[in-house]
């Protein structure tokens, strides 16, 4: 009998991220471990928060929320309420009384312990900054070999960043942090950064083949501003889906196509802090060390998501 996929989500619980919480636990797919929460798209305390909501609504609540980092390695907190709502969720869940409580504990130790003890075993999806992931490295270098993969949603290497010209937001938050994590050794880093979730767009139309339940009406709502924001950005009325795409690759690993390069981050530049630099013609003589999602899938990923969300 085929196992479930043993995975740990690391998120910072906006709009996207709570997509891909959804997305991983309906599918019936992946055993979670444990849901880490980072401060990112909003501070550590409305992250987890938001979480134990997802996990609510989605009748999930036996799986475990644990803290993890309230700010940035050696920067401050840069939130996006702008894209994400004040609360992070576009107010969809504000009236929802919360009885699911985040877990005593620390992220970082949580990652450690959880790895350590099944080694080679978990896959860690990373929706956020890489703040806690950076943290037990240092702590625990030795996990990069027990770790099965990496899925990381964050930078672009051909288009341009969400958050600067040149950075996308989950490594423009803590670019320190990815630095380290990209350059630890793990045996499998795969990125999914904008070159391809640009392209996985969730539209009105979508939505509305979910039909009328709890989830599609939580979705619809949601999303509303968030799909505001993209229009008046990008002139398309739609949801990218960032976070629940890194999620569907865990799923199905052929959604993405990947290319092996080395990859490093920019932290010291005026113009192009958090910049993700992949070295396609390996001019820097390095080993490759990220794959790279450069190609998507992207109507089987959709039509992925609203099977999944639709039961």
């Amino acid at each position: 009998m085929m196992m479930n996929k043993k995975v740990i989500l690391d998120v910072d619980t906006g709009v996207d991220d709570a997509l891909g919480i959804l997305l991983a636990i309906k599918s019936g797919k992946l055993d979670i471990l444990g849901i880490t929460t980072v401060n990112g798209n909003v501070s550590l305390e409305q992250a987890t928060l938001n979480t134990c909501k997802v996990l609510q609504l989605a009748g999930a609540e036996h799986i475990p929320v644990i803290q993890g980092a309230d700010k940035p390695l050696l920067r401050s907190s840069y939130f996006e309420h702008r894209v994400h709502g004040k609360d992070g969720l576009g107010g969809a869940l504000k009236d929802m009384p919360v009885r699911k409580q985040a877990e005593n504990g620390h992220a970082v130790d949580f990652l450690i312990d959880q790895i350590q003890k099944h080694p080679g075993e978990v896959t860690l999806v990373m929706t956020a900054p890489l703040t806690n992931l950076a943290l037990a490295v240092m702590k625990a270098p030795e996990l990069v070999h027990q770790v099965k993969e990496v899925i990381v949603m964050g930078g672009v290497v051909l288009g341009f960043g969400n958050v600067t010209p040149t950075a996308e937001y989950n490594i423009y938050v803590d670019p320190e942090a990815a630095k380290l994590v990209f350059k630890a050794g793990f045996t499998s880093l795969t990125l999914v950064g904008l070159d391809v979730t640009r392209k996985a767009l969730l539209t009105e139309a979508h939505i509305d083949s979910m039909g009328d339940s709890p989830l599609a009406g939580y979705v619809r709502e949601s999303t509303a501003d968030y799909m505001q924001r993209y229009y008046e950005r990008n002139g398309v009325r739609a949801c990218a889906m960032h976070d629940p795409l890194a999620v569907a690759v865990a799923l199905n690993p052929e959604l993405v196509g990947t290319k092996h390069y080395y990859v490093d981050v920019e932290t010291r530049s005026e113009l192009c802090d958090g910049q993700t630099v992949c070295d396609f013609q390996n001019r820097l003589l390095q080993q490759p060390n990220v794959h790279v999602g450069l190609d998507v899938a992207d109507e089987e990923f959709i039509s992925l998501f609203i099977r999944t969300l639709r039961g």
